[in-house]
């Protein structure tokens, strides 16, 4: 067998994996939110954004059971957004917009673990990021508000953000209506929840900093790091705003657990170096995470 053959069959079952990884996650995503839906949200009322938000709410109005709003919610969005946007979403965003649905039929016969406002909208938050953030990882949607964002912004030119953002807000704005104003209240805290679980999932908890740094003794700065940190960094041309003079600028990106040391370090070459630090939410290479 040639070389190319070999690689022709690695890289195929390399995207078999990856298709059957993606589709577990999406489905395993799936049953998490369903689960927190029926547990936490749904049983107390607190309808935190999103198609659920919304079947919640009609189910208190027209006591219709919300696996069936989202179903009647979700499948149109989608058809739609097939129709106005293209093939763009794929067969995952099919499966998801009918499978979340089927799992909050089967699994609403679970007890609620509390009938706390607080608590519930915080596991319920906990739990449904931690679900989305399973589905975002394989690629996937579960339909919903998300799709008629991109139909908002499509028609609009409103910004995705900003589109989630007033759906989300409509939906928890009727929640206070028809529900009760404390119940919105605890959606908010529950959507808070929401979205720093999707980024601890997505992202994890292994925040790093990246540093920049100025200094008139940049050589002895580089070798203290490349040597006594053992980091590697970037020099970056540059010129100084003031004097107009040109002046290497050195960006370094460390755990935060080298923070400290790099610190010590650079005082004690250069006690006047000028050290600019900041939050980097994800650094993917050698020494860091492996790319996947």
């Amino acid at each position: 067998m040639t070389g190319k053959k070999k690689r022709n069959q690695g890289l195929k079952r390399h995207h078999t994996t990856q298709w059957y990884s993606e589709y577990l996650l999406l489905l395993l995503g799936s049953l998490i939110i369903a689960i927190s839906f029926n547990m936490f949200l749904n049983p107390n009322e607190i309808a935190s954004g999103g198609i659920t938000g919304i079947s919640i709410i009609i189910r208190q109005v027209l006591g219709i059971e919300p696996a069936i709003t989202q179903w009647a919610l979700n499948i149109p969005l989608f058809l739609l957004g097939l129709r106005v946007l293209g093939g763009k979403f794929g067969a995952k965003a099919a499966v998801g917009s009918v499978f979340l649905p089927l799992l909050v039929l089967l699994t609403r016969g679970l007890p609620p673990l509390t009938d706390n406002l607080l608590l519930a909208s915080i596991y319920g938050g906990i739990l449904i990021g931690t679900g989305l953030g399973f589905v975002f990882r394989g690629k996937g949607s579960t339909g919903g508000l998300d799709l008629a964002a991109q139909l908002v912004h499509k028609f609009t030119g409103m910004s995705l953000g900003l589109a989630v953002a007033m759906l989300d807000g409509m939906v928890i704005l009727t929640a206070g209506i028809v529900l009760s104003p404390e119940k919105a209240l605890y959606a908010l805290i529950g959507l808070f929840v929401t979205s720093k679980t999707i980024n601890v999932v997505q992202i994890g908890f292994n925040y790093s900093k990246v540093a920049f740094i100025i200094s008139e003794q940049t050589e002895a700065i580089r070798l203290v790091v490349l040597n006594e940190l053992d980091r590697g960094l970037t020099m970056l041309q540059a010129k100084g705003g003031y004097t107009g003079e040109a002046r290497m600028v050195l960006m370094v990106v460390v755990k935060q657990t080298e923070v400290s040391r790099l610190k010590e370090l650079v005082k004690a070459t250069d006690p006047g170096a000028f050290v600019i630090l900041s939050d980097t939410n994800e650094v993917l290479g050698e020494g860091f995470k492996i790319h996947s």
